[in-house]
């Protein structure tokens, strides 16, 4: 179906949710309940013109879209996130909070993309002390 590009057809996602989703996008057994109903309410028509029909590759609007060489003008205190078992590079990642002015970087060696939800053990401590740290003007 990925060869041919046959996006619509409801296999497509029949095999993505377990094959894939399940893999890199939550690694929970039973999604809960926001995650779910936010799949429910998902713009589908807006994600498939920024991403790209295919959950393989970038091949909507955000392909050719590249600010690195912004990154070193962002002055506030940035938290990047990078798990395991994310699609997104984790070192690519921790990369960015190296390019940023005031940047921090978090692993989740247990999450997804949705690590606050299969990995809480890592990424609330580090949301948390992120948070605390820029509160109490201790950020480093």
């Amino acid at each position: 179906l990925e060869a041919k590009g046959d996006f619509k057809n409801p296999k497509y996602m029949e095999l993505l949710l377990p094959n894939f989703y399940n893999q890199h996008l939550c690694r929970l057994p039973v999604w809960p309940d926001p995650v779910n109903r936010a799949f429910k309410h998902a713009n589908n028509e807006v994600y498939t013109l920024m991403q790209g029909p295919s959950e393989f590759g970038v091949g909507g609007r955000l392909a050719n879209w590249d600010v690195k060489a912004k990154l070193p003008q962002i002055k506030v205190p940035t938290l990047t996130v990078g798990a395991k078992h994310d699609t997104m590079d984790p070192e690519h990642m921790k990369w960015m909070s190296t390019q940023v002015q005031k940047g921090r970087f978090l692993y989740c060696p247990e999450g997804s993309h949705l690590s606050m939800w299969d990995d809480q053990a890592h990424f609330f401590p580090g949301v948390i002390q992120f948070i605390n740290d820029v509160n109490n003007n201790q950020f480093k």
